[in-house]
């Protein structure tokens, strides 16, 4: 069950970090999209590591 997990906590983290990312972009704050970038790869991490883990 936890690959499912895992999952869900990337897909969660991708779609925060796009949305950071995307509303920085439009309120021209380069910290935020900072955020969302940082976001968005936690969650490729998270997908890289439950790949890893069902490999197994």
């Amino acid at each position: 069950m936890s690959g499912l997990s895992d999952k869900v906590k990337s897909a969660v983290n991708k779609v925060k970090g796009e949305t950071k990312d995307q509303v920085g972009n439009a309120k021209n704050d380069p910290h935020l999209q900072a955020e969302g970038k940082a976001d968005k790869l936690k969650g490729n991490l998270q997908d890289g590591i439950s790949k890893l883990k069902n490999d197994r």
